[in-house]
């Protein structure tokens, strides 16, 4: 598929630009709180991904995290330039690119670049899922106890933090430990790879998971909202596991749904 291919190289690109740059001087704003950072290479990573992107596929529309959204909705690109800005504003390495194709309301394409480990994490529909072009699969976890999970804490946690400490408490007490990267791209990911066992997070953006999600189900695992079903592209909570460990998963978020 030729979406698929250039999505991996506009990726890459993207993701090496930032690599160069991570350990320069950055122009850091703030956007909707005290924690959600943007720095100058968000924007020129975004700005190169739409450039080459359209002068691709010329009818296609973008949502992206940077810029309104523009263009067709039948068929558009959902963009996270800089997953993990906050690690990457700190010359922490944990951060991603993000590119997922959407048409008709499925995504069909996900493409994740870990620029620091030079992994490339890519999934089209119904077609499996791979990292540097080898096949993954979900881990094959079934008990909570002996799972590893990770989850994250949201912009407003400073100014609502009951919700995501009765979320992480009811991870915290029942896994074997959960972890928290700052980057759900790659959460998602790591999922999907088997790096992890599950992954459950709220406060979430279309382009934080449309990529990851769609590479966590065509490794054989399973996602959803947090009430179960499928809007976890649009409905800001996601819940991504193995289907061993799904049911244990949701039985620790009983409490909360």
């Amino acid at each position: 598929m030729k979406e698929l291919r250039v999505a991996i190289e506009v990726a890459r690109e993207a993701g090496r630009m930032l690599l160069a740059a991570q350990h320069r001087p950055h122009e850091i704003a703030k956007k909707s709180s005290a924690i959600d950072l943007v720095t100058e290479m968000d924007r020129r990573a975004e700005a190169l991904i739409v450039e080459r992107l359209a002068a691709a596929f010329p009818d296609y529309g973008f949502l992206t995290e940077e810029s309104p959204e523009h263009g067709a909705t039948s068929t558009r690109w959902i963009i996270d330039p800089l997953d993990g800005t906050v690690n990457y504003a700190h010359g922490h390495p944990h951060f991603a690119v993000s590119i997922a194709l959407e048409r008709a309301g499925e995504i069909v394409i996900g493409v994740v670049y870990h620029p620091a480990l030079d992994e490339m994490f890519v999934a089209e529909r119904g077609k499996g899922a791979r990292c540097n072009d080898r096949p993954i699969r979900v881990s094959r976890t079934a008990r909570l106890q002996e799972a590893l999970l990770a989850s994250g804490s949201p912009y407003d946690v400073h100014e609502r933090p009951d919700p995501y400490m009765r979320l992480w408490r009811a991870l915290v007490t029942r896994a074997q430990a959960v972890r928290q990267s700052g980057a759900a791209a790659l959460d998602l990911c790591y999922v999907a790879a088997g790096r992890l066992d599950g992954y459950v997070e709220a406060g979430l953006d279309p382009w934080d998971v449309a990529a990851g999600s769609l590479i966590v189900e065509e490794a054989g695992g399973r996602v959803s909202d947090f009430q179960g079903g499928k809007d976890f592209v649009y409905g800001k909570t996601i819940v991504a596991a193995s289907p061993a460990l799904w049911e244990g998963l949701w039985g620790a978020l009983d409490a909360l749904v």
